[in-house]
């Protein structure tokens, strides 16, 4: 029944599947899988978005490394359309990321996703090439140092050479390289990364994003990416989002990072901001033929009952995106004392309205994304 439903959504008019049959990716060289990716993506967005999480077949609130399990999972029976991953720490040659996940372990999750038929998508935490401390060390001169001709060029160059062995070994049982929706510097409209506003002026940045991008491309041979241009909620208008977009030639998905941060029951900003923020990231979408989608999303702890079908559904409801990724169930934290999750788990308070979110036709969760063959 689920599914029928489904199918009812996605009948498109022929004007709409035309467009979407006119998408190309930045990249002309991009492998077979990916296009098709790429423009099943744009077809789904007309009426429908996958549903991801952060690192979600690794661990839960209460779990870790139990093989076919997630929190999603343990709720509706069906796992994410759509998984996120990390790959900070590759590049100091580490065998797990900063979240702990080994690297070999997240090539096993991202094979299964896709053998399953659902989407998968990569972002790094990388640490400052200048300095060697964290991502979150904005030290002036950073960008400068590793963009060519700086200082720190090659320590940057080889950190690549890194991300892209793993990239590049991410094979589907046919030998064929596994899409990835791949979203280089994520919220660079902020200054608490290196690669921030704090240190980058908007040239500089451009000069990184292109260079990495092309770096990837036609240095390393990597034909299976699909780049995302992700910021964070520093804009209200089309201008401000793209003051530092480096061109169209080397992006393909449109999108920011927004939380819920206040109460929803006498605070709607959350959801009025979300929505307006979508309307400006789909018309830049519609201007450039691009996809938009929601690179983050979450409320931690998901306190508020009904927020699922009374906030989140709500604000994106006649919004046209891809995707709407929520951060990960990183459950009890030693250093801090809390406990962090983004989806509820077995018992949790909005479990309940979870469900129902998850029976929606226009949310895609692993099994429908299967059906849908968007690598196909």
């Amino acid at each position: 029944m689920r599914f029928q439903k489904l199918l009812c959504c996605l009948f498109l008019p022929i004007s709409a599947v035309t467009f979407a049959q006119k998408m190309h990716l930045s990249d002309p060289q991009a492998t077979k899988e990916t296009q098709n990716l790429y423009r099943n993506l744009k077809k789904l967005s007309v009426k429908a978005y996958l549903f991801g999480q952060q690192d979600a077949l690794a661990y839960g609130v209460t779990w870790k490394y139990q093989d076919g399990r997630s929190d999603v999972k343990d709720i509706t029976g069906d796992q994410p359309g759509l998984v996120g991953w990390d790959l900070s720490h590759i590049e100091n040659g580490s065998a797990v990321n900063i979240d702990t996940v080994p690297f070999i372990k997240i090539k096993q999750y991202i094979r299964k996703s896709y053998a399953k038929g659902a989407a998968v998508t990569i972002s790094w935490h990388g640490n400052n090439p200048m300095t060697g401390k964290t991502a979150w060390d904005p030290e002036p001169g950073t960008v400068a140092s590793i963009l060519p001709g700086g200082s720190k060029h090659k320590v940057f160059t080889a950190q690549l050479d890194k991300i892209a062995a793993f990239l590049g070994r991410l094979k589907g049982s046919h030998g064929e390289a596994i899409p990835v929706l791949y979203r280089p510097f994520h919220e660079f409209t902020g200054s608490w990364f290196w690669w921030g506003t704090k240190d980058a002026t908007p040239e500089q940045f451009k000069q990184l994003y292109r260079f990495t991008v092309n770096y990837l491309r036609k240095t390393k041979h990597l034909h299976n990416l699909i780049i995302i241009y992700n910021t964070g909620t520093e804009f209200n208008n089309s201008i401000e989002y793209l003051a530092r977009y480096p061109g169209d030639d080397v992006v393909d998905m449109l999108t920011f990072d927004t939380y819920e941060r206040t109460d929803p029951a006498t605070d709607k900003s959350f959801a009025t901001d979300l929505s307006t923020r979508l309307s400006v990231i789909e018309k830049i979408a519609r201007d450039k033929n691009k996809i938009a989608a929601l690179g983050e999303v979450g409320y931690n702890g998901v306190p508020y009952a009904t927020w699922w079908t009374g906030v989140l559904a709500p604000a994106l409801e006649g919004h046209h995106i891809a995707y709407v990724l929520l951060w990960r169930n990183a459950g009890y934290k030693s250093n801090d004392k809390s406990t962090e999750y983004y989806v509820p788990y077995k018992g949790q308070v909005s479990e309940a309205d979870f469900v129902k979110f998850y029976q929606l036709p226009q949310t895609i969760f692993e099994k429908d994304a299967g059906r849908l063959k968007l690598y196909n």
